[in-house]
């Protein structure tokens, strides 16, 4: 039974989740390659948005460096969000059909509402974050350090304090973040939820199997921070093929409900 079409199930702790193997993390990301090089323009579109983003973020808040931290880590956690089109690219072609780009910038529009709902969600969480960051930086410097005094204060080990609350707070948001939209986003689009059964169904799969989606967190962040290192020039190609592999984490790890529920 297809996806699209299969009833929801009575109950979103109906819906079984799919046990994964410690490899599937680098599977999902050969399938992101593989689809990324079957639609390379369009890809290459979304990774271009990544980078322009990504300097837009930086020049916008470079003289308030603890928003910069924040959200820029924040904006790459929002990734399934940011890769619907991506997702719509690798459903199409898991379909057998031939992917548009036209197609994919419309991808949402079936799904406005909900996917407004978790956005919302997901920036109120990030404008936390933003806020617990700055609050950090006030208590821990005699006035905001500029910029590079920021960078240079995380590697001090006389502000030993700082790195560990701004670290721990970094990572408390990012994870729940991440828990609650790993799936989330191409859960959506995909099929006919609403934004709470989404979001719960992604935090489940994270604590029931948490080894696998620890890697693969792990994962995303290293190639993030690996792609951000020249200039952000790196999301021309990370980002896109994370957005597909993040389709095919997705269908490994949620399965279809049963054709009994409703």
């Amino acid at each position: 039974m297809d996806d699209q079409t299969a009833e929801t199930p009575s109950s979103i702790l109906d819906l079984p989740l799919r046990t994964l193997r410690g490899d599937d993390p680098l599977r999902w990301l050969a399938l992101g390659w593989r689809d990324f090089r079957r639609a390379p323009g369009i890809g290459l579109f979304y990774g271009v948005c990544f980078a322009v983003m990504g300097w837009l973020l930086l020049w916008m808040y470079r003289t308030a460096p603890a928003w910069v931290l924040a959200l820029s880590a924040g904006f790459l956690l929002m990734g399934p969000f940011l890769c619907l089109g991506l997702y719509d690219v690798s459903r199409k072609l898991e379909q057998g059909e031939t992917p548009d780009l036209g197609a994919s910038l419309t991808a949402w529009d079936t799904r406005t509402g909900t996917m407004a709902i978790f956005g919302g969600v997901l920036l109120i969480l990030e404008m936390i974050w933003g806020r617990a960051s700055l609050i950090i930086f006030a208590v821990s410097f005699d006035g905001m350090p500029d910029f590079k005094g920021s960078l240079l204060a995380l590697l001090d080990p006389e502000n030993i304090g700082f790195i560990v609350a701004y670290l721990g707070v970094g990572a408390l948001f990012a994870g729940l973040i991440f828990a609650i939209s790993v799936v989330s986003m191409p859960m959506i689009l995909d099929r006919s939820v609403d934004a709470v059964s989404a979001g719960l169904t992604s935090l489940r799969l994270c604590l029931t199997q948490p080894g696998v989606m620890l890697v693969w967190g792990a994962l995303i962040t290293l190639l993030v921070v690996l792609a951000m290192l020249p200039g952000f020039l790196g999301l021309l190609v990370v980002g896109p093929v994370l957005g597909h592999a993040s389709w095919h984490a997705y269908r490994s790890a949620v399965g279809v409900p049963s054709s009994g529920t409703n």
